[in-house]
């Protein structure tokens, strides 16, 4: 929590780098958790300040969203990161984080119409990674762009699920593709046996609902082995690699780590 005039100083910074890109990308890379086979990568914004040094996200983010530069932010992500994956060996995916005020202000069908039709990426090859929060008072035309986001061919992935209050009912509905389970549930398995149990539970219901599972921040072996275990696909974490710089994930993506 930063006081309203440390806001207004990263509000003015905010706007600098965007105007002289200084904002980066790095990479965190996605597994295929039965043979260990990289399949893609989730963009991660940085910001290496020139006085501050690396900037948080945690501390830049809600400046962002209260100031409404969140908009701008997001819009540079979607284009970066499908420049990016351009370059990767198909069908290799790239996911990109997308907030709240991107979809409640309706500018995110065009950011990622224009995102594609600058980088020529392959929609299918795109995800966008949805906050269960979100989705808690959801309206028609957070539906309408859903719906259209789906008509397009992007992937679309509910983040945290499980952390939140999300209705089945509701994610029934919705035209997901891919249910990430949090970190928060991979942290303790397979020792904590109700983080197991609720693990197993949304696996269950995400293959029910067809869709695909990727669990984030696997540390060890025994969690990769409990979810390979549990019927989860694809995951990604410190145990196969940190985040990537845009080179280094292209060198990834294109020497597929053995197991």
């Amino acid at each position: 929590m930063v006081d309203r005039a440390e806001s207004r100083k990263l509000e003015h910074d905010i706007r600098h780098a965007l105007l002289h890109d200084g904002f980066a990308l790095a990479f965190q890379p996605r597994y295929l958790l039965s043979t260990r086979q990289p399949i893609g990568a989730e963009a991660l914004i940085r910001w290496p300040h020139r006085k501050r040094g690396l900037v948080s996200p945690a501390l830049f983010i809600p400046v962002a969203e209260q100031s409404g530069l969140i908009n701008d932010i997001g819009g540079w992500v979607l284009r970066q990161a499908c420049r990016e994956a351009a370059r990767w060996p198909s069908p290799a995916g790239i996911s990109v984080n997308v907030s709240a005020r991107q979809l409640l202000d309706g500018v995110l069908i065009d950011q990622v119409t224009e995102a594609l039709a600058l980088s020529s990426l392959d929609p299918e090859r795109l995800e966008l990674e949805v906050t269960e929060t979100v989705l808690l008072d959801i309206s028609p035309d957070v539906l309408l762009t859903l719906a259209a986001l789906n008509d397009i061919g992007v992937g679309l992935a509910i983040d945290d699920f499980g952390v939140g209050y999300t209705s089945l009912a509701t994610l029934k509905r919705l035209p997901f593709t891919t249910m990430k389970i949090d970190r928060s549930m991979v942290r303790a398995l397979p020792r904590d046996r109700e983080d197991a149990a609720i693990v197993c539970s949304l696996i269950a219901i995400a293959q029910a609902l067809g869709l695909g599972v990727l669990a984030e921040g696997i540390e060890t072996p025994e969690q990769e082995n409990f979810l390979i275990d549990v019927g989860c696909e694809s995951g990604q974490g410190f145990l196969f690699s940190h985040a990537l710089s845009a080179e280094d994930i292209a060198t990834c993506l294109t020497r597929p780590r053995p197991a």
